[in-house]
């Protein structure tokens, strides 16, 4: 049986769109992914970039989850330094009231920002320091067992959403491994510490309620095409807009200035967060996503679409679910348009 497939969504706003164009293209790529058999769909808290509407994932997830039946919807993840445990709580707690065995909460102890914007969200730069502490307190107001005296989680309680630690580095690994909860690696971002976080994870987890054995989900950028010169242009336009997004931050940048980045020291350091990531048809992207999870040494994979349009990203879903497992597939939607 091949490895189970998950997408997470950014909830990209694309040049020329609007936000509530980006959130609607969200409802159809998880319409899209329940329909060909993706395990669920995750959305990241972001703050304070222009490209990336997924601020509020509660909210979001509600959003796509009244709009499809079956697929499980989490965050990927919620970084709970910037929220109380309790009133994360309260939130998932309602989404699981609401839909019943769909939800997932994925968790990370970044602020997902820069530095002014955690100001702005009266964040304290010191509580990503109470992460374990704060786990252990959501923990306990979703099973039921707070360990507040005297506060309970309504709605929460009792739900037992599963948690998820998201991590980039060894600390993330020894975490998930001490509470015995699953382990998603942001390697679509992060790629350095991938083997070494997961080897960690694999040889320190101590079993838990919610997991008696280790699970690790691992990510990668994925594009694929009809043709692989259809997936190398994507390919081309995708890199070029990830550091055009982050090194332009809001300001708009000439074609000549971008191509002066993308030769830079910064710009180089940007396109190494995308080491793993694959670009080709759908035979060449699942044999290169089997030999990600062989060295990633996954149970699941989540897959971050790196195609520039939103009609790009749907057929490439499509493209490799079919190569993934060719027998349980639907009827591929017709080819997006070559750039």
């Amino acid at each position: 049986m091949p490895l189970p497939l998950s997408v997470i969504d950014f909830a990209t706003v694309r040049q020329g769109t609007s936000i509530g164009e980006s959130f609607a293209e969200s409802v159809r790529l998880a319409q899209h992914a329940e329909r060909l058999g993706y395990r669920r769909v995750w959305y990241s808290e972001h703050h304070n970039m222009p490209t990336i509407a997924s601020s509020a994932p509660a909210v979001l997830i509600a959003h796509v989850a009244a709009h499809t039946s079956t697929i499980r919807l989490g965050s990927g993840g919620v970084m709970l330094p910037n929220h109380s445990p309790l009133v994360v709580a309260e939130q998932f707690g309602t989404l699981a009231e609401l839909h019943p065995g769909r939800i997932d909460l994925g968790l990370g102890r970044a602020p997902g920002t820069d530095m002014r914007t955690v100001r702005a969200m009266r964040r304290d730069p010191s509580a990503a320091e109470q992460f374990p502490q704060d786990v252990r307190e959501l923990q306990g107001y979703l099973s039921g067992r707070s360990v507040v005296p005297g506060v309970s989680a309504v709605p929460g309680a009792g739900t037992n959403v599963p948690l998820t630690i998201l991590g980039s580095s060894l600390f993330g690994a020894q975490l998930a491994a001490a509470y015995g909860l699953p382990y998603a690696f942001a390697s679509h971002f992060a790629p350095d510490a991938l083997v070494d976080a997961v080897a960690v994870y694999r040889a320190r987890f101590q079993p838990s309620e919610q997991l008696a054995e280790p699970y690790v989900i691992a990510a990668a950028n994925v594009i694929a095409a009809d043709t692989a010169d259809d997936a190398a242009a994507q390919l081309k336009t995708a890199r070029r807009e990830r550091v055009r997004a982050m090194v332009g931050r809001g300001r708009e940048l000439s074609e000549a200035e971008l191509d002066m980045v993308m030769d830079s020291p910064a710009g180089q350091q940007i396109l190494h967060m995308l080491h793993w990531s694959v670009a080709g048809t759908g035979d060449e992207v699942r044999d290169y996503l089997e030999r990600f999870a062989e060295t990633a040494d996954a149970d699941e994979l989540m897959v971050a679409p790196a195609s520039p349009a939103a009609d790009q990203v749907l057929r490439s879903m499509a493209l490799l679910a079919e190569a993934w497992a060719p027998e349980g597939a639907p009827d591929l939607p017709p080819a997006a348009p070559r750039l």
